[in-house]
């Protein structure tokens, strides 16, 4: 067996769904990304500049190969209705469980150990799960792990697109798998015609100002008030896109179990999220993804979802967050309960 087959056997006991290999070539859709970044669609998300991305070389001098990993989420299925009396709110199934920040890094150098002790030495290494300046998933589809949706997720044939994907920079030669050179998204444009806001583009690009991940979570300003109406009821992230695509519908449903739901994190209850305290929010989400949107960022868009019910039973926990010292969540609450007051009033 060679050394590149027995790291994937290894990988996959880990608890990688996916391991495959691809060169340290400068990514084949560089000029995209180059070009999106030029038009501001990266929003606030200034890391995202790192001109490293162009090539993995600039990241590790001695790259020879790159290990691309992938691990599976929970796959929510389709969308359905909430069947609660109290409004709900809806978190991306990758934030249901533990944050994968927690969870694929240990793995990663757990299998760099393996490495070393199969080749009997260390070598130059770079270990990222969404964390360093490479483009994941084209190096990914260039690993033959897949190919790239109209919606920018990575998608699977026989797994769907619910990935976290990690990767590691070698500085030991690896063979290479072939690449993925089919195009199976086709004609379908599902996830083109859900998505809220129209964030996705014709270029397989998105406008990530437009896109509810953004917005909820690496957004820490505002939501512009001609978007708090498409939110709907998200206030951690977004899976509509996915949750449309044909591919997600027909995938394999097993997944990690570090990323199992916990107990009223995917429907969250908005009334009682609404009245965490700061410490109370820290401790809540110490080792969710969750946290990454911060306390003042996730009442924003609990008083936000609040308003999209249009429930006059939540007024009053948004009456108590206009008397927060956050000026965005009291401008997000005070929005709220105009926009809950006026449609009583329409209704009547």
């Amino acid at each position: 067996m060679s050394l590149t087959q027995t790291i994937k056997i290894e990988a996959r006991r880990l608890g990688f769904s996916l391991a495959a290999v691809t060169t340290p070539d400068p990514p084949p859709h560089w000029p995209t990304y180059e070009h999106w970044l030029l038009l501001g669609r990266h929003g606030s998300m200034e890391y995202l500049t790192d001109l490293r991305r162009a090539d993995p070389h600039r990241v590790l001098s001695e790259c020879q190969s790159i290990l691309v990993l992938a691990t599976r989420y929970p796959n929510p299925g389709p969308r359905e209705q909430s069947k609660s009396p109290r409004p709900e709110g809806r978190v991306a199934s990758y934030a249901w469980g533990r944050d994968y920040h927690l969870v694929i890094p240990v793995r990663l150098e757990m299998l760099v150990t393996f490495i070393e002790m199969q080749i009997g030495k260390k070598f130059a290494h770079r270990l990222y799960t969404d964390t360093g300046p490479i483009l994941e998933r084209d190096l990914a589809q260039r690993a033959g792990m897949g190919w790239i949706g109209k919606n920018t997720c990575l998608i699977h044939p026989g797994l769907g697109s619910y990935f976290l994907l990690a990767e590691i920079l070698l500085g030991i030669e690896l063979e290479p798998d072939a690449p993925f050179k089919v195009d199976r998204c086709g004609t379908c444009t599902r996830c083109v015609t859900a998505c809220p806001t129209g964030c996705i583009l014709p270029d397989r690009t998105i406008d990530a100002r437009l896109c509810l991940s953004y917005l909820t979570i690496e957004n820490k300003q505002e939501i512009p008030v001609d978007l708090r109406h498409q939110t709907e009821n998200w206030i951690f992230g977004c899976d509509i896109c996915q949750q449309v695509c044909p591919w997600n519908r027909f995938a394999i449903s097993d997944h990690d179990p570090s990323f199992n739901a916990r107990p009223g994190i995917p429907n969250p209850d908005l009334v009682a999220e609404l009245a965490l305290t700061q410490n109370e929010f820290s401790n809540k989400f110490s080792d969710s993804p969750i946290k990454r949107s911060k306390w003042k960022g996730y009442l924003r868009n609990i008083a936000v979802a609040l308003g999209n019910s249009g429930d006059p039973a939540a007024l009053k926990a948004l009456q108590s967050a206009v008397q927060s010292n956050e000026p965005g969540i009291r401008e997000h609450a005070l929005w709220a309960i105009n926009n809950i007051e006026t449609n009583s009033h329409i209704r009547e």
